[in-house]
This record gives structure tokens, sequence and C-alpha cells, in this order.
């Protein structure tokens, strides 16, 4: 007589760095705790800010710890890897709204014992409603699932930060993020998550990264986030993150998603504006890649060593050292 393993236990993640955002982090906490299927344990990180850890002391149901690494996003994570007592260690933005089946969704897909990480769906919120010219094939300008990923399950080279999952012990073997990439408080870089997914299929041969569009949460975009301005540095941003990932692991592993995106998805993005009378959307697709080129080649043409705190391809960085317990509030849910 076989028996069924038994499923992963699981640690819900969220990151956040200011108290600008209290409404959005009260929201992200009681999504995750009003899941069908609850974590295990429920952890906020909070990245070097005073108040905030003071306040969040407040919020029931979830450990409190201090980013006890370099500042940003990525030292938070690996600060939450680090401490993360689950088998599978699930992100959600802190403002972002999990759907009531999301970590259920997530954990289904480690069925499979090849499967390394499991992503899903950001929907977007416009507070403010989405601009006109805005195309959905840039989505991930504001952290969004975008018009061209996969939608229906499938393999993928790597997740969206807002909403992506990691089985915890390969993902610390691998060295963590890699916190010389990455957002620190409004700068709009980032790549993290896609350096981190190279390097950890990279590092195990027939691992599997899946894409699962049911496992969804809702990503809050506000008004200042739908501007030409906002939208012209985040692309410009995104092509130095892409130069950073590539002086890491090279250009054929972290560019290869952008051709396909560039020579397919966008192009014919351009001609469905054009055929309906969009000149707005249709320039602001050309700009976005004009823009996004050049801030990949700003990066390239950097000089230097990687920086400081990356890790090297085929050189993983010890695991994070431990974080302490941190406060505990409340009941687990």
């Amino acid at each position: 007589m076989t028996t069924e393993p038994a499923a992963p236990t699981l640690t819900a993640v969220i990151c956040a760095y200011t108290t600008d955002r209290w409404d959005d982090l009260g929201a992200a906490v009681a999504s995750v705790r009003a899941q069908r299927t609850p974590p295990d344990e429920v952890l906020l990180v909070v990245d070097h800010c005073p108040e905030l850890l003071r306040r969040a002391a407040s919020l029931p149901g979830l450990r409190v710890l201090e980013n006890r690494h370099r500042r940003g996003l990525s030292g938070a994570r690996n600060t939450a890897l680090a401490a993360a007592h689950g088998d599978v260690v699930a992100f959600l933005d802190d403002d972002a709204v999990a759907a009531p089946d999301w970590t259920a969704r997530l954990l289904a897909g480690y069925a499979d014992p090849s499967v390394l990480g499991v992503g899903g769906h950001v929907r977007p919120w416009w507070e403010t409603g989405r601009p006109a010219w805005f195309p959905p094939e840039f989505d991930w300008v504001v952290g969004c699932s975008y018009t061209g990923l996969p939608d229906r399950p499938a393999e993928v080279r790597n997740f969206i930060g807002a909403n992506m999952s990691f089985r915890r012990t390969p993902v610390l073997a691998a060295g963590g993020f890699d916190d010389g990439l990455g957002r620190v408080g409004e700068r709009p870089l980032g790549c993290e998550e896609t350096e981190l997914c190279i390097r950890l299929t990279a590092g195990t041969p027939g691992a599997v990264l899946r894409h699962e569009p049911s496992a969804a949460v809702r990503h809050h975009v506000p008004g200042k986030r739908t501007t030409w301005s906002y939208f012209v540095a985040r692309c410009y941003a995104e092509g130095r993150s892409k130069a950073g990932v590539a002086r890491r692991s090279g250009t054929g592993p972290a560019l290869a998603s952008e051709r396909r995106y560039l020579r397919r998805t966008v192009p014919a993005a351009v001609v469905r504006a054009v055929l309906h009378g969009r000149p707005r959307t249709a320039g602001a697709l050309c700009a976005g890649v004009v823009t996004t080129l050049a801030g990949y080649t700003a990066g390239r043409l950097r000089r230097g060593p990687v920086p400081s705190g990356a890790r090297r391809p085929g050189r993983p960085a010890p695991a994070p050292a431990p974080a302490p317990e941190g406060t505990t509030t409340g009941s687990r849910p």
C-alpha cells in the first residue's frame, strides 16, 4: 500500500518599507489570513523603517521581522527565507491582495517534485483607471502580468515578484536573492527575482518553474504610476536592471524571454494599435522598447567589476544568516 506524500508546509511573506502604504499593507495581510487553505505561518519583514516596525506590532496573526541584511527588497526577502519554517515560501507584495484560493493554487503545483517554484497571475487594480494609451503588453511597468505571458499553466524562466513562491531549501542553497539587484525604496529597479530564477534552474538540472495563472493576486496601481514620466523612467530602469542580470548570468539566459517578446508580442501589438486607430498606444509601445534598450545599453557600458554583494554565475553565495525569531502578534492563522 502506497501513501501520498505529505503536502508541503507554507510560509507566506510580505515585505514592506514605508508607512505610506499602511492601508494596502493591512489589506494584504488580511487577504493572506483569509485564505481557504491557511498558510502555516505569516511573516512581515520591515525594511529599515523603525516607525513601520513599531506600528506593525499591532497587526494580528503574524511574525514581524526587521530586515537583517542590506537595505532593499532582496535583503528583506533573504531575511524571510532564513527565518521561515515552511517547506515553501510564498511572496506577496505589500500593495497586493491575494485571491482566497491563492495558497491552495500555489501549493498544488508542488505535487511534481521537479517543480522548484510556482508563480501566479498579477492583475492590476488601477486606482485612477487605466490610461487610454497604456499598452497591456507593458503592464510589467507597474509590476503586473502583461499580454504575452502564458494564459494557462506553463514552464517559465522567471516569475513576477508580486506573486511567486519557491521551495525554501533549494533557494537557500543557491544563495538567496542577490542584494546587488532590485528595488530599494522608490528606486524603480528590479530583476532580482529574474536573476534568482535563472541561477536556481541553472544549478538544478531538470528543475521546473511553473506559471499557474489561477493563483491570482490584485496589485494596487496608484495614480502616480500612470504618468508618462513614470512609464519612461520604469522602462529605462528595467533596461538597466536587465543589464545587471546579463552581467551575472550571461546574455543568453538573461534575454531569452525578451527576444521572443520583442520579435512577436510587441510588433503584433503595434499593428493592432495602428489598425484600431490608437496612435498613442502604438507610440507608447515603440517608445517603451527604445527606452528600455537605451537603459540596457547604458547598463552594459558600465565599467568595473560586478557590484559588491552580487553573485557571479556559478558561484552561489552562502545562505543568508539566520534572522531573529521576531515578534509574534496574535494567533497563528
